[in-house]
């Protein structure tokens, strides 16, 4: 389900959002990147992922955004469940003048990387790199770094 612009605005503005975030993994060990087209976290290397859409389950939005973020459409089984994150931003999709809030829930997977098929519309470059690589770099952005820092995982009870 698609909102107008300005629809989208009010949610984004009013309420958080929920997504799904992959922590792709190849067999070397490195970890998936892509430097973001779109606010929020525009010009950053970030992890793969999207919103989930209203009507949409968890199953079918992780089939979805596997394949457009990957171009490999995967069942929610190829991921292990990784926690609940939260992801707050100083600005939004379409500019400064509110905050975007997240509530992420983050898969992690292994994949063949020469199976994927990248694309390049939320992503503008892809790299692969090791959790201490990633961890060292300041152009990856501190919502990416956390899934690395067990001690940032949103607090849940029960998980």
């Amino acid at each position: 389900m698609f909102l107008k612009h300005e629809d989208f605005a009010t949610v984004v503005r009013s309420t958080p959002l929920i997504s799904i975030d992959l922590i792709v993994e190849n067999a070397r060990g490195q970890f998936l990147l892509g430097k973001r087209n779109n606010r929020p976290a525009q010009g950053y290397w970030f992890v793969p992922g999207g919103r989930v859409q209203k009507d949409e389950t968890l199953a079918d939005a992780f089939a979805r955004l596997t394949g457009a973020e990957l171009g490999l459409r995967l069942p929610m089984s190829a991921g292990e469940f990784y926690g609940v994150w939260q992801h707050f931003y100083d600005d939004n999709f379409s500019g400064t003048d509110f905050t975007t809030h997240y509530v992420v829930l983050g898969f992690r997977l292994k994949v063949d990387a020469d199976a994927l098929n990248l694309p390049v519309e939320q992503h503008n470059d892809y790299r692969w790199l090791t959790s201490a690589e990633l961890l060292a770099a300041d152009n990856v952005h501190d919502n990416s770094r956390a899934y690395f820092l067990v001690e940032k995982r949103a607090e849940v009870p029960g998980l």
